[in-house]
């Protein structure tokens, strides 16, 4: 996670930059651009602090999350606070200012566990849920409920109320579709678009940027509204490859969003998007890490404890970050830069978890395969095809399995008077009675009880929203053991 940023702020960086003496490795590839959030260079002061520090910060679907790093990457300090989300039956939906104090709130109290001042934090970075959010020409929240509450302006990722909008959306075949596994899904973001403009028109009318979440948030700390080129291609059918033909063939390393099809959002009912230039959806897309306008305006510093002016990268999806992490991370035998590194990299699969699950893996040559989505050109590693799966419910559906019991209840009780968590405590009850039956190993344990996980539809590969759950081998038993063996079998299919 080393590396600095020689560049001047204000050069657009389209590419990674290569240069002849440097090896062709995927760290060098990535330092490039996404180590910029960590450890740019800071424009507001020449006069060295005792040390520089670099904040990140984590959006997911139940909380916002912030991290301090020293410049080797070790983490000095963390917290997390929760966000409120509105669920009514397939509606999912948040409020982008309640977010922001949450992120607020987690990034003072991360540094103060850290022990660091604002003016130590050299850069920051920002990571979300791929959620949609909508706001006014003065940045102010437009509702996308039904109940008309200004404050839920933001269609969660889960959100599946567009299922029948992106039906009308693949039955014309667009071929922006095949860079997404042949088919847009309700979690993306042109059939939520869609169902606005059709079912609120009012918001419709009044909604002067639509944005990723991710996005919207180093908007709001920076004031620039340059787009991810990891959100806009894996969400948004944005062609990051078109973009790059296009600028390679007009030798410009101008940030103008060239990868949009136009034909195909007016081909959906959404031409008005494509006015001015994209304006609502994204004039300018830039790889994940450039740094944005001026950096933190004051507004924002004055709101995060921070300093004015210091570098902030453009974001990546939650998933995605994680996803670079992990296939930049090498043992300690393999750390040494090798011709062949960018093909070990496309031999890694990451599996990022959370309240979904995603499967990923990265290609020197796009692959197209019926229900998986993608590829997606540098949505995550610089020049490289992204191939993504997953599973639409993983710890959302632990969660439902674990609550929707009867014996759920007295559990929690029991887990809280022994001051550990109810995940602990199963997994302690799970033991006890593979020793009790003398099983081998704890997956023997549930040859009688078998899950099938689509209780928010199947992501892939079957890319199916409407597909459903299945639990086999229910019985009349009520107690925590079952209840145990529910749970282990969820989480082994």
């Amino acid at each position: 996670m080393s590396g600095k940023w020689t560049r001047s702020d204000s050069t657009p960086l389209l590419r990674p930059q290569h240069h002849p003496s440097q090896r062709s490795s995927p760290s060098n590839a990535y330092s490039s651009y996404s180590s910029i959030s960590l450890e740019m260079t800071s424009a507001v002061s020449a006069t060295p602090t005792a040390r520089s520090v670099f904040l990140g910060v984590d959006v997911g679907t139940g909380s916002a999350r912030a991290g301090v790093f020293d410049e080797n990457g070790k983490l000095l300090g963390s917290s997390s606070s929760p966000i409120q989300i509105w669920k009514d039956g397939d509606c999912v939906e948040q409020s982008s200012t309640d977010i922001w104090h949450a992120i607020s709130a987690a990034v003072k109290a991360a540094c103060s566990l850290a022990e660091v001042s604002g003016d130590e934090v050299k850069g920051l970075g920002f990571a979300a849920t791929c959620s949609l959010v909508a706001v006014d020409a003065d940045g102010s929240p437009v509702t996308v409920s039904w109940s008309g509450d200004s404050r839920r302006n933001i269609i969660v990722w889960m959100d599946h109320r567009a299922v029948e909008q992106a039906e009308r959306i693949n039955s014309r075949n667009s071929p922006v579709l095949q860079y997404c596994g042949g088919a847009l899904s309700p979690e993306m973001q042109p059939p939520k678009l869609l169902w606005v403009k059709e079912n609120l028109p009012e918001s419709w009318s009044m909604v002067f940027r639509w944005m990723d979440l991710s996005d919207w948030l180093s908007y709001r700390a920076t004031g620039d509204d340059t787009r991810s080129l990891c959100t806009t291609v894996c969400k948004w059918t944005y062609l990051g490859h078109a973009h790059m033909q296009q600028n390679n063939e007009k030798d410009s390393r101008d940030m103008e969003a060239c990868g949009w099809d136009d034909d195909f959002w007016e081909e959906i009912g959404l031409g008005d998007l494509v006015e001015g230039h994209h304006a609502k959806i994204g004039r300018s897309v830039a790889f994940p890490g450039h740094p944005l306008g001026s950096g933190l305006t004051s507004t924002a510093a004055k709101e995060l404890g921070l300093v004015a002016g210091i570098p902030v990268g453009t974001s990546l999806i939650d998933a995605h970050a994680g996803g670079v992490g992990v296939l930049e991370s090498v043992p300690s035998s393999d750390s040494q830069p090798k011709e062949s590194d960018i093909e070990a990299l496309c031999h890694r699969m990451v599996l990022v978890c959370g309240t979904s699950t995603c499967h990923m893996i990265v290609s020197q040559k796009k692959l197209f395969i019926p229900g998986v989505w993608g590829p997606y050109w540098s949505a995550m590693v610089p020049e490289q095809w992204l191939t993504e799966g997953g599973q639409s419910a993983t710890g959302a559906l632990l969660d439902y399995i674990i609550e929707n019991h009867v014996a759920s209840p007295h559990l929690a009780n029991r887990a809280a008077s022994q001051r550990i968590s109810v995940f602990e405590l199963l997994n302690k009850i799970l033991e006890t009675t593979m020793h009790e039956l003398k099983r081998p190993f704890l997956a023997s344990l549930t040859e009688d009880i078998h899950v099938l996980p689509d209780f928010h539809g199947n992501r892939s590969p079957i890319a199916d929203p409407k597909a459903k759950g299945i639990i086999c081998g229910l019985t009349l038993d009520t107690s925590e053991k079952q209840l145990a063996l529910q749970y282990l079998a969820t989480l082994q299919d």
